[in-house]
């Protein structure tokens, strides 16, 4: 799928984190010993995941989950791993509506016992569409699945977004309200412009990158509506299914109030993501999963608010996941598992549609 070797998602050594992970149980369950540490082959390049069972007689959970902030030596994908954050959002969600999201236990912010901050949840058990090689691509269990079933996966997918933003109260995730001026899209956009500079501190610069910020400006909505509490990385991917039903909600680190249709337009736009580079390398893909025009006509449906200015969402859907591109690609340079071509811009795996939506092309 890529020329480029697939980017190391961990500096870490499995068995030390093994060792420091059971000396620290037992400080908050006495007699408690982690077994079974693993670290997944589906681990991500930002928070790293940690899977364990407690050994205890009494053990509040079995079946553990651990999120590691990333190691700040290794090139970090993001500058900030906010893990009070995100274990206030978790608990927010799963306290104030009945998205299946993994019950919280412990939260550790010193980080000295593994290198960095982490939290601790129950594991669920279930099946996720993979990245690596994507779900749109054959032989996986979703591709393989049938339309009914796929619709029927769709469906409540769209139904999680729906619920978390009728169901959340604002007050109860007011902590997450981005710094900045203006309201809540302009400040979700003046972070992604911050992020975007550390992104290119000392590196080559994006022009196409840079000319998306521009044509957003010129796209800017009207009425942006009011904020959200949005899930920040709202993709199929990130959600475990017993069968083709979701059972838990995950990776929370982008979290952030903001309208409903930043959230949406991640959506949308992750799938084509996946849909234009498996049609890229001549494969069919699944065009009609997750089509833009079902998934606004059905949150509509679910919510009474019909998704608005959706070219605007959908472009800075692109840009934000060409700045994500952009920095796991620097990471590779880092490491030494790629070379900066001349142009950076084919840096970013997607450079091809999201200069297409710049020019205003991609949906014609």
């Amino acid at each position: 799928m890529a020329t480029a070797p697939r980017p190391r998602t961990t500096t870490r050594d499995p068995e030390d984190l093994a060792r420091r992970l059971t000396a620290w149980l037992d400080t908050r369950l006495p007699g408690a010993k982690a077994t079974g540490v693993t670290v997944p082959a589906s681990n991500g390049m930002s928070s790293e995941t940690l899977l364990f069972d407690i050994e205890h007689p009494e053990p509040p959970l079995r079946s553990c989950a651990l999120r590691l902030a990333a190691d700040p030596a290794a090139y970090t994908v993001f500058p900030v791993y906010d893990m009070v954050r995100q274990y206030r959002t978790m608990r927010a969600v799963g306290e104030h509506s009945d998205l299946p999201v993994p019950k919280v236990l412990w939260l550790e912010e010193d980080p000295g016992p593994l290198g960095a901050p982490f939290f601790v949840m129950e594991r669920v058990e279930g099946r996720v569409p993979p990245d690596v090689m994507p779900y749109t691509y054959e032989g996986n269990w979703l591709h393989e699945a049938s339309d009914e079933e796929r619709e029927r996966l769709e469906a409540d997918t769209i139904g999680l977004l729906a619920r978390l933003h009728d169901q959340v109260p604002l007050k109860e995730a007011e902590f997450l309200t981005l710094p900045g001026e203006g309201d809540a899209l302009r400040r979700h956009f003046a972070a992604q412009r911050t992020y975007y500079d550390w992104v290119v501190g000392g590196v080559a610069r994006s022009p196409l990158i840079e000319a998306a910020f521009d044509r957003l400006e010129e796209m800017w909505p009207h009425e942006p509506g009011p904020p959200v509490l949005n899930w920040g990385d709202a993709r199929i991917g990130n959600i475990v299914y017993d069968g083709f039903a979701p059972v838990a909600v995950l990776d929370w680190e982008m979290a952030a109030l903001a309208p409903r249709e930043v959230d949406l337009g991640w959506t949308v736009y992750l799938h084509r993501f996946f849909q234009d580079l498996t049609e890229a390398f001549g494969q069919r893909g699944l065009p009609d999963f997750l089509r833009r025009d079902r998934i606004e006509a059905r949150y509509a449906e679910l919510t009474g608010h019909t998704p608005r200015d959706m070219d605007f969402y959908t472009l800075y859907a692109a840009l934000r996941q060409a700045v994500v591109m952009l920095r796991v690609a620097y990471r590779q340079v880092h490491f030494g598992e790629v070379v900066v071509p001349p142009d950076p811009d084919t840096l970013i795996l997607h450079h091809g549609s999201l200069r297409a939506m710049v020019q205003g092309s991609y949906w014609d």
